[in-house]
């Protein structure tokens, strides 16, 4: 069930990552027109900060939220295939709007799928023993809370691994395969693949209660706020994520400046995606109990500095510590991510797990958005002033991860 889940997962979440760079390639190739292009993106990604809130409460409503995730799947692989064949033919705004209600089930390829691995795994809620089970410990054995809590880690691990190919395979995707619209149907193809191991996903435990949409998403939104490791984590994360947005936007810059061409700008973002597959393989290797609190922490720190060795190159004018400094990057990215997903699993409550995943989600990808539109202008006039204000917003993550935290967690 887990392989099943993870190549679900990793088909889904490629086609998530090469759907922006497609739509871009397919709107330009087509209309001409660079404006368009850049709206088609701009709307398939900014109605998922409200999209994702709402998708975790019928996901934690649903009895099969697997065949809810498969519904989602397919509407994103609708809008795709209504945009690429009405490009020329259809409105430009009418294409957006199409794009924007595409945009509103992103989440599901990303926090959606998520959300669902404990049932996956059969692991318990981590972190939290079954007081029934307070005596089915034999003496020298080994609690079954511990076993549950070390599985699911790994699994997230693995789960983690799976957002490492997808963004190493998505966007080299968009740019290899020949053709503005032919990308887009190969994003439709990897959405179609992914919908067997979305269907197949167990049934949930117990079907919430349902009360008004509204209090519901009042209560999610709670479970985050009034959860102090869970806000910290929350919060980190998308401050965090919008200093990963400068790394992005000022690597093609990066390149060009360093080598004269973009294209060694895009083999930086491959090396991190390398790296951070690399690390999160490690991590996935581990046995026991592991501090993720402690990890999450870590992990935005390296992070930061690789952005900071970033900054560096762009003064020194050196290509091979541009490639260090990308690949340090990354190992601090894998750990960081499965960190992340660790803590959000342990802390959510059940009935609300994949509300937060979602929810989680879509601010990550708003503070990406909101970094991306920050670095544009700051990148052209310094590439390295860019860099360094990414290393700065790390530092600030870090600050945010750990204000007011008295101890490390283990799960």
């Amino acid at each position: 069930m887990l392989w099943r889940y993870l190549a679900g997962a990793a088909s889904a979440r490629t086609a998530d990552e090469m759907s922006g760079p497609a739509l871009l390639i397919a709107g330009l190739a087509v209309t001409g027109s660079p404006v368009v292009a850049s709206w088609l993106l701009a709307g398939l990604t900014v109605s998922a900060a409200a999209g994702g809130p709402l998708l975790g409460v019928l996901l934690d409503r649903a009895r099969r939220p697997g065949r809810l995730l498969a519904g989602c799947l397919v509407a994103y692989a609708g809008g795709l295939l209504v945009i690429v064949s009405g490009l020329g033919r259809l409105p430009e705004a009418a294409l957006v709007a199409v794009a924007v209600a595409a945009g509103v089930v992103g989440p599901a390829l990303t926090g959606g799928w998520t959300a669902q691995l404990p049932a996956v795994t059969g692991a318990a809620r981590p972190g939290q023993a079954d007081p029934s089970d307070a005596d089915a410990t034999p003496p020298g054995g080994t609690d079954p809370a511990d076993a549950d809590a070390t599985r699911l880690g790994r699994a997230n691990a693995m789960d983690a691994m799976t957002y490492n190919v997808a963004g190493l395979a998505g966007p080299a995707l968009a740019g290899v395969i020949a053709g503005g619209p032919a990308a887009v149907l190969v994003c439709v193809a990897l959405l179609v693949a992914a919908l067997p191991a979305a269907w197949a996903l167990p049934a949930s435990a117990g079907v919430k209660a349902r009360r008004g949409v509204g209090e519901e998403l009042r209560e999610g939104f709670g479970a985050i706020l009034g959860n102090p490791a869970l806000l910290r984590a929350t919060a980190g994360s998308m401050v965090s994520c919008a200093g990963t947005a400068m790394l992005v936007v000022s690597a093609p810059v990066l390149g060009d400046r360093l080598t004269g061409s973009t294209g060694p700008g895009a083999l930086l973002l491959a090396v991190t995606a390398a790296c951070g597959l690399a690390a999160n393989a490690l991590v996935a290797r581990a046995r026991g109990p592991r501090r993720w609190d402690a990890l999450l922490v870590r992990g935005t720190a390296v992070t930061g500095v690789g952005m900071a060795l970033a900054a560096v190159a762009a003064v020194s004018g050196t290509y091979w510590v541009a490639v260090v400094a990308a690949g340090v990057v990354g190992l601090g990215e894998g750990p960081q991510l499965t960190a992340l997903f660790s803590v959000r699993h342990r802390e959510a409550p059940e009935r609300l797990r994949a509300q937060v995943f979602t929810t989680g989600a879509s601010l990550k990808i708003t503070s990406f958005a909101v970094g991306s539109a920050v670095a544009g202008p700051l990148a052209a006039y310094s590439v390295g002033a860019a860099l360094l204000a990414g290393a700065a917003a790390q530092a600030a993550a870090v600050a945010v991860l750990t204000v007011g935290r008295r101890s490390v967690r283990d799960v």
